[in-house]
């Protein structure tokens, strides 16, 4: 552990950290009680849905057919949330916000270990208000369950290293295991990079042989045994099932091979075309307020690499530093893939900023973070302006205000201030997304708005119909009150010989089986649009209304 002579945080940190802390809790709360975002989180949240009501466990499926793309653990968690709570969006998401407050308490605890308390709660606070963690605690995938399990494993790992105790050797096992029935086992290489990286520059080769790391091995294969075992049950056994296009699929092999290393070399089913700097400009806007001091403190860290280093230093970088070349490298790139090291860049990043006596790197600092801490509520007027939220000028004032109290709050010495008032406007930048932003958004998925009508005005309607090859509206199923079938078209006759039936349907297909000699009555229109990829045009009042396509529950019948 580092504890430097002399440095100007501890007295910040002892009275602005609880303060600071328990908003950025409350925010992160606050995108618990924002509806499901399409179309990842409704479709995790229905195949989690269908496990609740089934009580089947072991397979996965959507509108009834098998389903082999991610592994069991999340949906696990999220059906028995929903077991013990109910059907809701609270339940689906409540999971993944404990594993992501776990992340940040092993965050805690890893950086305490390192550098000492006062770089711990700086790491807190980084972590906290990492803009694109604030984001995956609203659009719920795997990421928050990973970022809480890395970190964890290779905070007990570490402890293994130290003390040798078994328990945090069962514990940072268990937590590896979970990991990888969470992603798969390329999780591997972030928890596990770190200590080789460690043992390669102190030139530790014993630890390559230690029984303890065999005996981790072992335990996370034993652990991870029940995902095998349903993988197994559910596509293993069952060659003929035809998964991808193709028959005689193992879901061991896509787990073990496929769905991680397939995807790495772009040779299996799911496909991608990477960029080799993609990770270096998201991080721009992921990492926010914090990605330039990050970049500043990883390069320090690596110029230094073996000979101003520690242990615990090397094991964070090592296992940030591989896990993004790697992702670098992959053929196939989503921006929330780094969240999962973000733990490792907060501790990185804070013990950086802990150690900044150079007069200069601190005017750096303080030029860098004011840029950001002017820019964020610039931004934030001009969404205001363009989107025109409801009340849009009084929520204008109130940001107003908000962005001059931290001048105010935070004075004095150049490094500390410079970090307050950032941490301040990515706070307001956060409770704007949340409070206004999604939900005004949230308004143009079509899927959940035709749900919550037939819950309040059709909830005995039966079936919802929709076309087999319609677009994703994965949230009508999930918040409808009633059954929703996929149907070809040329299985409509045969339904409507039954009597007038439901259909979720564009405007243009209405239109139609309008033409094609159906009656159609419209029961209700929705504007749609793919909230998770927001556009200029859509954000902008004057031309959203061209951006949206329009979805009906009509009931349609023969003429």
């Amino acid at each position: 552990m580092i504890d430097p002579h002399s440095s100007p945080w501890e007295a910040w940190l002892n009275k602005w950290f609880v303060p600071l802390l328990l908003p950025a809790i409350l925010v992160n709360i606050s995108g618990v009680f924002i509806r499901i975002i399409e179309p990842d989180g409704a479709l995790y949240a229905m195949i989690a849905r269908t496990m609740a009501e089934t009580g089947d466990l072991i397979n996965l499926r959507v509108e009834g057919k098998d389903w082999l793309d991610k592994p069991h653990f999340p949906f696990w968690a999220a059906a028995i949330s929903f077991r013990i709570l109910g059907i809701s969006s609270f339940a689906y998401k409540l999971p993944a916000l404990l594993f992501w407050a776990a992340g940040g308490w092993y965050t805690y605890r890893m950086a305490k270990d390192i550098y000492g308390k006062a770089t711990a709660q700086l790491s807190v606070l980084i972590y906290v208000s990492a803009a694109h963690l604030v984001i995956s605690n609203n659009d719920v995938r795997a990421e928050p369950y990973l970022t809480g399990m890395v970190i964890g494993a290779v905070y007990h790992f570490y402890k293994v290293s130290r003390s040798k105790s078994g328990l945090h050797l069962v514990a940072g096992s268990l937590l590896a295991a979970c990991a990888i029935m969470t992603k798969g086992p390329f999780v591997l290489v972030t928890i596990g990079g770190g200590f080789i990286l460690d043992w390669i520059i102190g030139k530790e080769w014993r630890q390559f042989r230690n029984v303890r790391w065999w005996i981790a091995l072992l335990l996370i294969g034993l652990f991870i045994t029940p995902e095998l075992y349903c993988l197994y049950r559910q596509f293993d056994l069952h060659p003929e099932k035809r998964i991808f296009g193709r028959t005689g699929v193992s879901g061991i092999r896509f787990f073990f091979w496929d769905s991680q290393f397939g995807r790495f070399f772009n040779t299996g089913p799911i496909k991608g075309n990477g960029d080799l700097f993609f990770y270096f400009h998201t991080l721009l806007w992921a990492f926010l307020p914090w990605s330039l001091l990050l970049y500043a403190a990883v390069f320090r860290k690596i110029r230094d690499l073996g000979h101003r280093t520690i242990t615990g230093d090397r094991i964070a970088l090592g296992a940030a530093a591989l896990s993004f070349a790697m992702f670098s490298l992959s053929r196939f790139q989503l921006p929330h893939y780094i969240n999962i090291l973000f733990p490792f860049f907060s501790i990185l990043t804070a013990g950086w900023l802990y150690r900044i006596h150079r007069r200069i790197t601190i005017r750096g600092v303080g030029i860098t973070q004011g840029i950001i801490t002017f820019l964020l509520p610039v931004l934030l007027l001009f969404l205001c302006w363009l989107y025109r939220f409801p009340g849009w000028p009084l929520v204008m004032i109130v940001i107003l205000g908000l962005a001059i109290l931290p001048f105010r709050l935070f004075r004095g010495n150049v490094l500390v201030s410079a970090v307050g008032r950032s941490y301040w406007m990515a706070l307001l930048t956060f409770i704007l997304i949340n409070c206004c932003l999604y939900p005004a958004i949230l308004g143009y998925q079509a899927g959940m708005a035709a749900g919550d009508y037939l819950r309040h005005q059709l909830p005995a309607c039966g079936t919802i119909y929709m076309p087999e090859k319609a677009p994703d509206n994965y949230s009508i199923e999930f918040y409808s009150p009633c059954a929703v079938q996929r149907l070809p078209r040329d299985s409509f006759p045969a339904v409507l010989d039954r009597g007038p039936a439901v259909f979720f349907i564009t405007k243009a297909y209405s239109d139609t089986l309008s033409r094609m000699g159906y009656r159609v009555e419209r029961l209700r229109q929705f504007p749609n649009f793919h909230v998770s990829q927001l556009t200029g045009e859509f954000l902008d009042h004057r031309t959203r209304g061209t951006s949206v396509e329009w979805f009906e529950l009509a009931r349609v019948d023969i003429r």
